[in-house]
């Protein structure tokens, strides 16, 4: 691995500082305040690419790998992290989808528009009543001639609402059998389907997570991605990239907790010198430092495993249990060097803290990465 940012990163980073400087950052605390989801700035990431970083030039996307995917997931966290989340979920999960299991008629429809953001995605596995268990999904599909008739409802749904185009698993088999779901695409307008109620949330609150509802939803069989019954199969891969985009997610955000701390240490002063200058907080930023490093380097891995083709099961569970945990104790160790000013919205560490959370839940909790992970290591 070459640990050094090539040309692409380089400029991406770049680009996301100048543009969130101007579109991001004097709007976030408003965003997070009333919980809007700004679909406008969206809008403007996909006319700078963002929005299908990994999608091929042929169907209008930037053709770029996982270092730059990661490189760009980390920059628009450490400005927002609801803004990294939602173009993480939209690139990794929806448009990932379709790029890696339609059909080339599929690709064509739904690629370009999925790639400037003239279309936002969404992704519906997780359901009300099985979350991580989801081959009791209660979601079916049940075939009348050439359509399906889709009954169900997912909830915890990145764009659940605002998406115009979802990729959906359900069930067309018997519960339990992971050979008993597949994956459909279907569009907002289509009837039948509609978003629900919008989830108030502790953080990430610019990102929108909703249900998704659906009520006799007819969906024509040309719909479906792969072949029936491979659903559940193709999640789980696509579960393997979407860890990396989590873990570039908690790097971001630590990243953000760490410099705002590193910052903060140097221009508070305490007993006539600046708090850095003790070590119970200069041996916080140290811990902060290495394990912030240490995570970077196990997302960076799964990221170059990832761009060779290879499998990135154990190193995408890897990546994110551990990025997740150790920003969660960045973020928190963060507040502690603000002190009181940290509990406040008017320093951004707070906002850290709360948003932080979600990663050690979202995309599989920390409990199923071990899991994954031991699975992964038992089998050697």
């Amino acid at each position: 691995m070459n640990f050094t940012m090539n040309e692409n990163q380089r400029m991406i980073a770049e680009m996301i500082r100048d543009f969130g400087a101007k579109e991001i950052t004097p709007f976030r605390k408003e965003w997070d305040d009333q919980q809007y989801f700004p679909i406008e700035l969206f809008k403007k990431l996909g006319e700078l690419g963002l929005m299908g970083v990994l999608v091929p030039t042929e169907y209008g996307g930037s053709g770029f790998g996982y270092y730059e995917y990661v490189t760009a997931i980390v920059e628009l966290s450490k400005l927002d992290p609801s803004v990294g989340l939602s173009m993480a979920a939209h690139n990794s999960l929806c448009t990932g989808h379709i790029m890696l299991f339609g059909n080339e008629e599929q690709k064509k429809k739904y690629l370009p528009k999925l790639a400037t953001c003239e279309w936002l995605g969404a992704w519906g596995l997780t359901e009300p009543n099985t979350g991580s268990d989801a081959g009791n999904m209660r979601t079916v599909a049940k075939k009348e001639g050439d359509y399906y008739i889709l009954n169900g409802a997912k909830n915890f749904i990145t764009h659940g609402y605002s998406g115009d185009v979802a990729v959906v698993i359900a069930r067309t088999g018997e519960v339990g059998d992971s050979h008993g779901m597949t994956a459909f695409v279907v569009e907002k307008g289509t009837p039948g389907f509609k978003g629900g109620r919008k989830e108030d949330k502790l953080g990430m609150r610019a990102s929108e997570t909703a249900e998704m509802i659906f009520e006799d939803c007819k969906v024509h069989k040309s719909q479906i991605l792969g072949e029936v019954g491979e659903g559940f199969i193709q999640s789980m891969k696509i579960l393997d990239g979407g860890r990396i985009s989590i873990a570039a997610l908690s790097l971001g955000i630590a990243e953000g907790a760490l410099e705002a701390s590193i910052q903060y240490s140097k221009e508070r002063q305490q007993f006539n010198q600046p708090i850095s200058k003790f070590q119970g907080i200069s041996f916080k930023l140290a811990d902060m430092a290495t394990q912030l490093e240490a995570a970077s380097l196990l997302t960076f891995k799964a990221a170059d495993l990832k761009n060779r083709g290879e499998k990135v099961t154990l190193a995408g569970a890897q990546a994110k249990l551990y990025a997740s945990e150790i920003a969660v104790s960045v973020a928190n160790e963060a507040v502690q060097i603000f002190g009181g000013y940290g509990f406040t919205k008017d320093y951004p560490v707070e906002k850290y803290y709360r948003d932080v959370k979600l990663c050690t839940i979202g995309e599989g909790t920390s409990e199923i990465q071990k899991l994954v992970i031991s699975r992964e290591v038992l089998k050697k």
